[in-house]
């Protein structure tokens, strides 16, 4: 019987135990906490979006903004994905709903996902060794096994897979160890940054709409070098990267919300290349050129009688409103008329395009995921090492990161059940 080691016992890595365990391993899982499955507990605010049914490659990052290898995530994915999860879940007894794509536990609860995959472990006679941190990897005498250090005493296994997480959420055990036992197995560590997580900016504003949350459209710019502090011009802005649209949430630092957690990894790795960052604000984007036309010139013909916040009133947040009138240098109280109608209309129209300047990300200790970690094109399609054969990874120590929605729990299941089954069985497919 092959004997294979888990390191690391979150999503990922209980997946592959239980996997590995059910293709006739003999396995132990070693967590450095003193229980699994801890970082799990808060995904999705405590609900678990565990999948989704709109899935596709697309929506996965990787190779730091040079993007993902499609061809060999098809691969991965082809083997395990959300109608498998789906079963095992099941199979498991576990109740699934869908909420517009998502999937979550019936209970709504994420302790309802590691209660079943705890109860697996048990059924499959998984070894637990909590309260376990692996502080190396090396090859057995002779080369035919592998010894955990500090835990030699355990025996050498055939095979074992590393799901040690990235560094998102340190509080929670990924403190980025795994990338560190990697290296020194002889892996490229693709450079990590924070991701799915909030963007601080250098504006001086925020405090004034902090808590507001609103519909926007956000587009984020990438310019030139900025190792100066500057902040370019407004036509300076640079190139297009991404677009997203969503509920936008302003804090006293900066944005936030799903739109802007889809931004924030590739915000982040501009930033590391010195690249100066500007995202620009559309308060309005689902009104399309000729709608918002329209809008513009009702309202331009009803001024009279008005101040100019009460020209306003209606059309967004009112603290938004008198940040708007205050940045297009104009006062709450003065009669709308007296300004003019094509000050007025400037003033509607830069509402479809106000521009922040981005000077960071959060830290990893508030980013749901890490982007970066082991480069794909040192591992096999089963997620084997290219380097050391019985060498196996798993979910976020990998360099494979994805959007919000239930897309970076796909990827653990996915990974785990191919290493977990790929160490069971020596890489066979």
């Amino acid at each position: 019987m092959r004997r294979v080691a888990v390191v690391g016992g979150g999503a990922a890595g209980m997946m592959a135990a239980v996997t590995a365990a059910e293709n006739g391993a003999e396995v132990v899982l070693y967590e450095r906490n003193d229980r699994v499955g801890k970082k799990l507990l808060a995904t999705g605010n405590g609900k678990c979006n565990f999948s989704n049914r709109d899935f596709a490659v697309e929506y996965y990052n990787g190779n730091g903004r040079s993007g993902a290898d499609s061809c060999k995530l098809e691969q991965i994915f082809r083997q395990f994905s959300v109608k498998e999860t789906v079963g095992f879940f099941e199979n498991a007894g576990m109740l699934v709903k869908e909420k517009r794509g998502g999937l979550y536990p019936w209970s709504e609860q994420a302790s309802t996902v590691l209660d079943i995959l705890r109860l697996e472990l048990g059924r499959r006679k998984v070894v637990l060794r909590v309260s376990a941190q692996i502080r190396g990897i090396r090859r057995e005498k002779g080369g035919r096994g592998f010894l955990l250090e500090p835990f030699e005493s355990d025996g050498s296994y055939h095979a074992v897979v590393i799901a040690c997480g990235g560094c998102a959420a340190a509080k929670t055990g990924s403190d980025g160890a795994g990338y560190r036992l990697a290296e020194r197995l002889g892996h490229r560590i693709v450079p990590v940054v924070p991701a799915l997580v909030q963007l601080r900016c250098k504006d001086d504003f925020f405090k004034a709409v902090a808590g507001v949350r609103c519909e926007a459209g956000i587009s984020l710019y990438a310019g030139g070098e900025n190792t100066d502090g500057t902040e370019g011009c407004a036509g300076d802005r640079g190139a297009l990267v991404q677009k997203e649209t969503g509920e936008l949430q302003f804090t006293d630092y900066g944005i936030s919300g799903i739109p802007v957690f889809q931004l924030s990894r590739q915000a982040a790795y501009l930033l590391r290349e010195k690249k100066r960052v500007t995202a620009s604000i559309d308060f309005f984007p689902s009104m399309g050129r000729q709608e918002f036309e329209a809008m513009c010139g009702s309202r331009l013909s009803r001024i009279s009688g008005k101040t100019v916040e009460e020209f306003l009133l209606g059309t967004a947040n009112k603290k938004i409103n008198l940040l708007m009138i205050k940045l297009a240098g104009l006062k709450p109280e003065a009669e709308a008329e007296r300004e003019g109608k094509k000050r007025l209309r400037m003033l509607l129209y830069s509402y479809r395009e106000l521009q922040v300047h981005v000077s960071a990300a959060n830290s990893f200790e508030q980013a749901q995921v890490t982007a970066g970690g082991v480069d794909m094109a040192e591992v096999s399609d089963c997620l084997a090492s290219r380097k050391i054969p019985g060498i196996y990874f798993a979910g976020e120590i990998l360099d494979v990161d994805g959007r919000c929605g239930g897309y970076n729990l796909q990827w653990a299941w996915t990974s785990g059940y191919l290493a977990g089954k790929n160490a069971a069985s020596g890489g066979r497919k």
